[in-house]
């Protein structure tokens, strides 16, 4: 199959819908996973395949690179995507939901990238794109484990990117704001632009990330917020 395949996960609904529709506008095959029936919903709509499944299983990610390879032959590009961890008090979160934390946040990207990594390196290359938050390098109270976590995540990119740059495998972070994919609009006056993003303005900056037109961009974080962070 000579046409590009994009695999995202997350991508039945919100910000992980809307990274699925531009890459098909683009021009990608699509492999979906989500935890409910929208992501077969939207790959029926859009021509691709998917299967149910959650970040935090070492066994759902494994079965949508299984079943993207054996439909398509190749993964070009990959969009790690999952929602926040449970929430509280910075010292109220349970041990356990510190560890569903890491394994949503953290570990999702580091099995990923064991699966997908070999793939890219026979076809001469790919680029993967892990959406975490505005929050990663200004936490915020308001979900602290996912703060910590999605950190770390920019810390793996790094590490990433170094490693595997000479393969001409990139990765990057997309760093979004309050979008209107979740229930934000109180905070819509806290962004330099006085609005929450869409979700297809996400889309678009995680497109050109996925895609050759940041053909020369591995190993950053992109903010994506409006301006609400104010760090330089």
């Amino acid at each position: 199959m000579t046409r590009k395949v994009c695999l995202v996960t997350g991508g039945g609904r919100g910000i992980g819908a809307a990274v699925a529709r531009e890459m098909h506008a683009q021009g990608y095959a699509l492999a979906l996973m989500s935890p409910s029936e929208s992501c077969e919903t939207l790959a029926v709509e859009l021509g691709g395949v998917a299967r149910r499944g959650v970040a935090q299983s070492a066994e759902d990610i494994a079965g949508i690179v299984d079943l993207a390879m054996r439909t398509y032959g190749r993964i070009d590009a990959v969009l790690n995507h999952t929602g926040h961890p449970p929430k509280g008090d910075l010292l109220e979160i349970t041990d356990e939901n510190w560890d569903l934390a890491n394994e949503m946040i953290v570990k999702s990207v580091v099995r990923m990238a064991r699966l997908v990594t070999p793939v890219m390196e026979a076809q001469g290359g790919g680029s993967i794109v892990n959406v975490t938050t505005y929050a990663a390098f200004e936490p915020s109270p308001w979900f602290p484990a996912s703060c910590v976590y999605r950190a770390g995540v920019s810390s793996f990119t790094k590490l990433y990117a170094d490693r595997y740059g000479p393969q001409n495998i990139r990765m990057n972070c997309l760093m979004p704001g309050f979008t209107d994919s979740l229930d934000v609009g109180k905070f819509a006056d806290l962004p330099a632009l006085r609005r929450i993003a869409r979700a297809e303005e996400q889309a678009k900056a995680a497109a050109f990330l996925l895609t050759d037109a940041s053909s020369y961009i591995t190993g950053q974080s992109l903010r994506v917020d409006g301006g609400l962070t104010r760090h330089v």
